[in-house]
Order: C-alpha cells, then structure tokens, then sequence
C-alpha cells in the first residue's frame, strides 16, 4: 500500500548536496516541493512512487531535491530554546533527565544574571524549582557541563544523535555522507 500524499515530505539539500539542516531535518510538504519544482527552484534527485494530478499535469512527488541556488549556512545559531536542548542534548544539565526539561539562568537573573547562551542551561523541571533563585554553590546542585556558545557544526553534529522519526529511504545517500566511515 502506498504512503498517503500528506506522509510525503521532501529532503530538502543545498546546492552542495548537504542538508539545510539537520536537526530539525529540512524537510517540505509536498505542496511546497512541487511549487519549488514549478518555479524552477530545485533539481529533483529522488522522487517517491506516489504522483499528483491536475486537469493538465501529472508529476511523482519527489523525495529529495536539491535548491539551485546555494544559501550560505548561518555562521552563527539563533539563541532559542530548541537550540538551548540541542546544545545540551536534550538533557538536565544538573541530574541528566530528559522529561519535562525547562531552560535555567545559571547565574539567576535576580542576582544580575543575563539571558545568554552561557548563563543558560537546560534544566528539569524538579531541579529548576531545587535551584530556584539561588547561586550554584547555595543550591547544592553542579552542572554537568557549563553552558558555552555553541557553532552551528556543534549544533549540527549534536542534531545527528537525534534522527526524526521517519526517514524515507531515498534520503540515506544524501544524510550522513561526511560522517567517519566505521573501519
């Protein structure tokens, strides 16, 4: 049986054949995709076995296209809070849990800390509250590691300890290719 239209996002490379981005996966609905393709935008690389259909067109929904166009990679990532768990995979940076994760001021702003990538870190929700308004050494709590400004690359390879969920076959050639090859 084959995939429902709305289950076939495309991989979407750039001109050097490497992802927009890991983690989240660049990925377009196929909406988006076939008016890339109409517009000239991208080259289609892999297409699924699924095709749409108008009055006067018919295309297979392609699975990977690569943008015509090289974008430059931001050379430094946003400050969010995603990109917060991501340098911090996803973890408490006071006990390691992974559940109901929160992002704490290290430095709490009641005692001058600022919003910065290191004065924040990703915390649970139970060592958080622990913390509370107090420093470090008073709370009783050490960071696992210290928050740091991450580079994109960081982020990037960081990203890659998490797949999604799905990944359509024809996206294992163009995913991973500069990783180390296991000997």
């Amino acid at each position: 049986m084959s995939q429902p239209v709305g289950a076939c996002p495309a991989l979407v490379l750039n001109a050097d054949y490497r992802p927009l981005s890991y983690f989240p996966l660049s990925l377009w609905s196929w909406q988006d995709t076939i008016k890339a393709v109409c517009l000239g935008r991208v080259n289609i690389l892999s297409e699924y076995d699924r095709t749409v259909r108008s009055p006067s067109f018919e295309i297979r929904l392609p699975s990977v296209v690569s943008l015509k166009t090289y974008v430059q990679p931001a050379k430094h990532p946003a400050f969010t809070r995603f990109n917060v768990f991501l340098r911090d995979r996803f973890a408490c940076q006071y006990c390691g849990d992974g559940d109901d994760l929160t992002f704490d001021h290290v430095v709490p702003r009641s005692r001058g800390g600022r919003t910065t990538w290191d004065n924040i870190t990703t915390a649970c929700s139970p060592c958080n509250l622990r913390k509370g308004g107090r420093m470090l050494r008073e709370s009783g709590l050490h960071l696992r590691s210290r928050p740091y400004v991450p580079t994109v690359g960081q982020l990037q390879e960081n990203g890659r300890s998490f797949p999604p969920n799905y990944l359509h076959d024809s996206w294992n050639d163009f995913l991973y290719w500069d990783a180390e090859l296991e000997a």
